[in-house]
């Protein structure tokens, strides 16, 4: 299944996305997809009412605003350097383990909505990344039981204000956390549609110039690894996001570094997953 949200920003209502790509609205069926839907085995119930044919379910307006696929996540996790070229572009170390951060959760925001550049900024930066949504919970699960605990999953972009980042000492959370710095969507895959989450293209094009290209399988640590490791650390709830890390080709890692403008056009994507498109605008 194809999971979808849409509305005003905040008064997001559930949908899914069928397989003739029809909207539909499943808003008198479920009340959200947040932490109780999937806790209380909501996927389970959407997907008996989709093969029933959506009953009293109606399209959505076409014009209507799409918004992140699941509700505003108790946290989320984000998997740095967890690509080999990105991290030799970034000037570090290959890490030994997974390399992990925090992204504030109301940094969160939907698909097609505008990029705000935050006051003071300078360097902002795109990373296209696969995210994973948390099930059930998760704690302290091993490597063979991880991906039992997984609902599905989407296109990430984790915007990164890079002198916030690596000017300001401290760690990296005040450089990743901004409004509007969280895009996912445009919806949430089910595990039962991606054979394989460490097979998929994901890219970045800015202004129609494709800046990253690469394979979920260059990870160096799989959605399995990071969904058991993770949980050794911090409880996993359900419809908690992961981002998985990204690949090459940041506007730091070039020479010289290509740091995001008011008015770029950027496209993140993943193969099967769908795209994220968004306009970079000056916070008002």
């Amino acid at each position: 299944m194809r999971l979808i949200r849409f509305g005003e920003e905040g008064r997001g209502e559930p949908g899914v996305l069928l397989e003739d790509g029809r909207k539909i609205d499943a808003s008198d069926e479920f009340f959200d997809y947040d932490e109780g839907f999937f806790a209380m085995g909501g996927l389970d119930s959407l997907r008996e009412w989709v093969s029933q044919g959506c009953p009293g379910g109606l399209e959505i307006d076409p014009g209507a605003r799409i918004g992140p696929p699941v509700a505003r996540p108790s946290k989320i996790v984000c998997v740095g350097q967890n690509y080999l070229e990105h991290a030799k572009e970034m000037g570090g170390e290959i890490p030994t383990e997974p390399v992990l951060f925090m992204k504030a959760s109301s940094a969160w925001s939907g698909p097609n909505d505008d990029v705000l550049i935050p006051k003071g900024a300078r360097k902002l930066d795109y990373e296209v990344e696969l995210a994973v949504v948390i099930g059930k919970t998760a704690s302290g699960v091993s490597e063979k039981e991880a991906m039992s605990h997984v609902a599905g999953y989407s296109v990430f972009c984790d915007y990164s204000e890079r002198a916030f980042q690596k000017d300001h000492g401290g760690q990296w959370t005040k450089g990743k956390s901004a409004d509007t710095f969280a895009p996912m969507g445009p919806c949430l895959v089910t595990t039962d549609e991606v054979a394989d989450p460490q097979g998929l293209r994901l890219w970045t094009k800015v202004n129609g110039e494709i800046r990253q290209n690469s394979w979920t399988k260059d990870m160096l640590f799989g959605v399995r690894d990071v969904v058991s490791y993770i949980s050794r650390f911090m409880t996993l709830l359900p419809g908690d996001v992961i981002a998985t890390g990204t690949p090459s080709g940041v506007g730091m890692g070039m020479n010289p570094p290509r740091y995001l403008q008011a008015g770029d056009f950027v496209e993140c994507g993943i193969e099967g997953l769908g795209e994220l498109t968004q306009r970079v605008v000056v916070t008002r």
